[in-house]
């Protein structure tokens, strides 16, 4: 993890909150003065402004401050309440959200420590570390191509970071092969079992010479068979007789016939 030192200069944008403060603020003022010194109102809301500006980032340092000590001493939670607390501040501070990342990676909550990096990078694209903590929030996503390209951005902004080259994009990298080669064996295997179920079908071959000589066999002693009628006979004695009787010369049993059965 980076440290949580201070990268650079906090921009001079304030939140959307302290914006309106200020300006019902100097509504007032406005109204108050007179007409004669508009041109001293002008010079006082400007002065106005700008301690209020100064005041924001002052805050701001201090909550982040506070945040990175809570961190360092693994108070992830309380950290990031003191994080939040600072980016209503300045919203449009990168490092922040960089930090913020960090921490939420350390308690394993990857969809909002992408979220986060997002949201640095957007505000600073040229953040060689907001890059980085990107690349390491989706790597513990599993999406390691995402996470080698956010690598390689941090290292075109700052070709001579020895961590990210020899660490990051070297263990991405190999986690990318390990993964391709998965993807080919399970591709192998699965062409594998299809060839051994093709395999254990046999070919016939149902217009061969034998198969319909066979097949004209049966069809003539089905058709014997059907132009007789075979019939069964019990007499009252018990005697089992089988008759085959043809459609134009019937067989007419006698009256000894006890059961007659086709």
């Amino acid at each position: 993890m980076a440290s949580f030192g201070w990268k650079r200069k906090i921009g001079e944008k304030v939140s959307k909150a302290t914006s309106q403060q200020f300006e019902a603020e100097a509504a007032d003022d406005k109204d108050v003065a007179g007409d004669d010194d508009d041109g001293n109102w002008v010079q006082a809301t400007k002065r106005r402004k700008e301690a209020l500006l100064e005041d924001c980032v002052k805050k701001s340092k201090q909550l982040k401050d506070e945040g990175a000590s809570l961190a360092e001493n693994r108070r992830y939670r309380e950290a990031i309440h003191k994080w939040d607390k600072a980016l209503q501040l300045t919203p449009e501070d990168a490092t922040l959200y960089e930090m913020k990342s960090q921490v939420l990676m350390s308690l394993h909550e990857m969809f909002p420590a992408v979220h986060a990096a997002e949201m640095a990078v957007q505000r600073n694209p040229r953040s060689w570390d907001a890059w980085q903590t990107l690349g390491r929030a989706q790597l513990g996503l599993g999406e390691i191509a995402l996470a080698i390209r956010s690598f390689q951005v941090s290292l075109h902004i700052f070709p001579m970071n020895p961590e990210v080259w020899k660490e990051d994009l070297s263990w991405a990298r190999k986690l990318h092969e390990q993964q391709k080669a998965t993807k080919t064996e399970a591709v192998q295997a699965l062409a594998k079992g299809k060839a051994l179920a093709q395999e254990s079908i046999p070919d016939y071959d149902f217009e061969s010479d034998e198969i319909v000589a066979v097949c004209a066999a049966i069809a003539e002693k089905e058709k014997a068979l059907s132009a007789a009628k075979t019939v069964v006979i019990v007499s009252a004695s018990g005697a089992v007789e089988t008759v085959i009787e043809k459609d134009n010369c019937p067989t007419t049993p006698d009256e000894t016939i006890f059961i007659r059965a086709r």
